[in-house]
């Protein structure tokens, strides 16, 4: 069975939150989503500071007049948003999760976060107590929907308006396959992208871990570099 987008299902009136909106991932997703029309609310321990970064994001090239997307805390995003993407840094990820448990119960959460370290021979991956990032999501949050996605998607390519198409697939690990089809169906919303299942939450380490390699990458070639997968 092939790739079918046929068989996606309609997100076009979801609201999609993404606490971490003012970093560079998670302003680039939002702006995607809200050029693609996408409802978009973007989370921040600091309200105003999401506010701002939204009204930054309305008046890009690309974003139809009058598109909807506002910003708030963190906590106001959690709770008004049918899916929200984790896009925090690391380091503060579990602090940040585990405070949203309560206004995340219910919601489908997508967690791109890589436990990254840096030193001078470059970015290598960090052990997870849990295993990987999402894991540790899906452990503070219980009563959740919790997947990985949108990891390995280049931050610059999601903030360049320029870019019409980002031609990547989006390869998403859970354990609840219905939440498959609504985050493949988001990442469709952008034109050129696909998402892609790619097994349990057990096997998100290695996505999380490669986005060391796809930096190296694009260190060594000047480039934004993504991932393809072929023959579906």
């Amino acid at each position: 069975m092939g790739y079918d987008a046929s068989t996606l299902p309609d997100v076009t009136g979801l609201t999609v939150g993404i606490i971490g909106g003012t970093g560079d991932q998670g302003r680039g997703l939002a702006y995607r989503f809200a050029r693609a029309g996408q409802t978009v609310l973007i989370g921040s321990r600091s309200a105003e500071r999401a506010a701002a970064s939204a009204q930054e994001i309305a008046a890009l090239p690309g974003v139809p007049a009058g598109a909807s997307i506002a910003g708030a805390d963190n906590e106001e995003v959690a709770r008004d948003s049918d899916v929200v993407i984790i896009a925090v840094p690391w380091d503060g990820h579990a602090a940040v999760v585990a405070a949203l448990a309560e206004p995340l119960a219910g919601k489908i959460v997508v967690d791109c976060v890589n436990p990254l370290g840096f030193d001078k021979q470059g970015p290598y991956p960090l052990k997870v107590e849990e295993g990987s990032a999402v894991q540790q999501a899906a452990a503070l949050l219980p009563d959740s929907r919790v997947c990985a996605a949108f990891n390995h998607v280049s931050a610059p390519l999601l903030a360049d308006p320029e870019v019409d198409r980002i031609e990547l697939d989006v390869l998403i690990c859970t354990e609840d396959r219905d939440v498959v089809g609504v985050v493949a169906a988001l990442a469709a919303r952008i034109p050129g992208m696909r998402g892609i299942y790619a097994g349990r939450l057990r096997n998100a380490h290695q996505i999380e871990a490669f986005t060391a390699n796809l930096i190296a990458i694009n260190k060594r070639y000047k480039a934004h570099s993504g991932i393809r997968v072929t023959d579906l």
